[in-house]
């Protein structure tokens, strides 16, 4: 399929991914591009946690078990994020046909009354512009409104998002955490216009966000053939385990200015799910983390589901969920939603 070889090097040596792991590729709604079933984003582990060598490392560990598809937004560490995939991409030498990188405008990171919180012309063109720039890129594969902005008329956006990929300096576009209404709207608008239309769409999926994906789109795979990269299958972090017994040091939720996490990732009852959780991961030989990803890979409305990582080993044991797809039988996925219904 890709080519590339089955061990990846750094600076210890090499590496071997996970045996029996076979990377899938799934189309990308109706468009003709393929991405992997798993991907790798950068949102809070580049620039807090990740830069340099480890960041790079976990790249090369994804990519060298088959992941071809890399996330990344302007707002992520308030534009590092994209300066350190960047480097690391250029370190790396892949070959620009090999891999498919993203960015997501909305928040902006320029102080402006035109480049904070919106979606209008001025502030999308500039956008790309600095993303190319941080990236090191002559175009990114897919851009995303990362949320619906209800001051800028939807036409003015879908015009700047249809002037961007027609110049090239993007393939595809879609959107963030935006209403089906919305997703509707903006793919009439541009099919009225003969404008590119959005692609995809980028909403949380996990054990417990399940609604927009499975209920309010659920007629927009038929309609329009909207294809979803899914981010936080562990729902921050929630249903790998680690907060079962409390807070760790190190974790995302003792990082500034993510206070607002440790109150959802200690809440009672939705650790008691996990640990029921944890019981059908026992059985069938997995871990938490592995189980709760191949169960947002396992819809079949996902064309991938973003992971993420902070040191190497944990992209090599998210990249285990490959292996557990096989096992999620009727049988386990009931025993499953018995303990999220």
């Amino acid at each position: 399929q890709t080519g590339r070889p089955r061990t990846w090097t750094r600076n210890i040596g090499p590496v071997p991914y996970p045996r029996g792991m076979d990377m899938q590729y799934r189309r990308l709604g109706r468009s003709g591009l393929k991405v992997s079933v798993l991907s790798f984003g950068s949102w809070v582990s580049f620039g807090p946690q990740l830069a340099g060598d480890n960041a790079r490392d976990c790249l090369a560990a994804a990519y060298d078990a088959g992941v071809n598809f890399f996330d990344n937004a302007e707002v992520y560490a308030g534009g590092r994020s994209e300066t350190i995939m960047g480097e690391a991409i250029a370190q790396l030498g892949w070959p620009r046909h090999t891999y498919v990188v993203s960015s997501k405008f909305f928040w902006g990171i320029d102080d402006s009354v035109n480049t904070r919180n919106t979606l209008n012309r001025k502030y999308l063109l500039h956008a790309i512009e600095g993303s190319l720039k941080r990236l090191g890129l002559d175009f990114v594969d897919l851009i995303f409104c990362h949320r619906p902005d209800p001051q800028t008329p939807i036409e003015e956006t879908v015009w700047a998002m249809h002037d961007i990929i027609a110049s090239g300096r993007a393939l595809y576009w879609g959107t963030s955490e935006w209403s089906a209404d919305a997703i509707r709207t903006a793919w009439r608008v541009a099919d009225r216009d003969h404008l590119h239309r959005p692609v995809m769409e980028q909403p949380q999926y996990n054990l417990f966000e399940r609604s927009k994906v499975e209920v309010e789109f659920a007629p927009l795979y038929e309609e329009m053939g909207l294809g979803l990269t899914t981010w936080s299958p562990l729902a921050s972090g929630l249903l790998s385990g680690k907060y079962l017994d409390g807070i760790p040091e190190g974790s995302r939720a003792t990082l500034p200015g993510y206070d607002w996490l440790r109150d959802y990732l200690t809440d009672p009852e939705k650790n008691r799910r996990v640990r029921a959780l944890k019981t059908v991961a026992d059985d069938l030989g997995v871990t938490l983390s592995q189980l709760s990803i191949a169960w947002c890979a396992a819809n079949p409305h996902v064309s991938t589901v973003i992971t993420g990582a902070s040191r190497v080993e944990q992209v090599s044991e998210n990249l285990g969920a490959l292996d557990t797809l096989e096992k999620l039988t009727p049988d386990v996925r009931a025993r499953i939603d018995a303990v999220f219904t």
